[in-house]
């Protein structure tokens, strides 16, 4: 154990900006979703991504459960959907019916006005502390590059490029 304290790792973090994404799952017939900024590209062949999420989320459980997930790469124009699928205690059922979305190819959630989306089955999890990161192939990807600037996370807030 370090000694040092997760309020100071979080505020030195705070100040390396990220893109802001929605990662979707669907497990026992319900869709699950939750806002992540851990979103990392691994490796082009094959082709890998990965997402970093807390263990104690109801997202967690879902996905080791069902496999299959989608990210949706957020603008700026969707901060209000960031902020809803960040909130803890929201209700399972229903909690997407508020934002516009599509099914992908492996049945999962994707944002309707998402900068770029991804489709991936999981291919290995790795324990990493309070949090498991979760290594997907992807075997989708799609982009819009008109859709206008990235919704950013920086020093604890939601900001845009602009």
């Amino acid at each position: 154990m370090t000694g040092l304290a997760p309020t100071s790792l979080r505020h030195t973090m705070a100040h390396f900006a990220t893109g802001v994404t929605v990662v979707t799952t669907l497990e026992d017939g319900h869709d699950h979703a939750m806002t992540a900024n851990s979103l990392t590209s691994v490796s082009l062949d094959p082709p890998l991504v990965l997402v970093c999420v807390a263990k104690d989320t109801g997202w967690h459980e879902a996905v080791t459960q069902s496999g299959v997930w989608g990210i949706s790469i957020l603008p700026a124009a969707s901060r209000p959907a960031a902020s809803w699928l960040s909130t803890g205690g929201r209700p399972l059922h229903g909690q997407l019916s508020r934002v516009a979305h599509h099914r992908g190819e492996l049945g999962v959630a994707l944002l309707d006005d998402a900068l770029g989306t991804l489709e991936c089955r999981t291919s290995a999890q790795h324990e990493a502390g309070d949090h498991t990161i979760v290594v997907g192939e992807v075997v989708a990807s799609r982009a819009d590059a008109h859709r206008g600037d990235p919704l950013i996370y920086y020093r604890s807030q939601y900001t845009s490029t602009r």
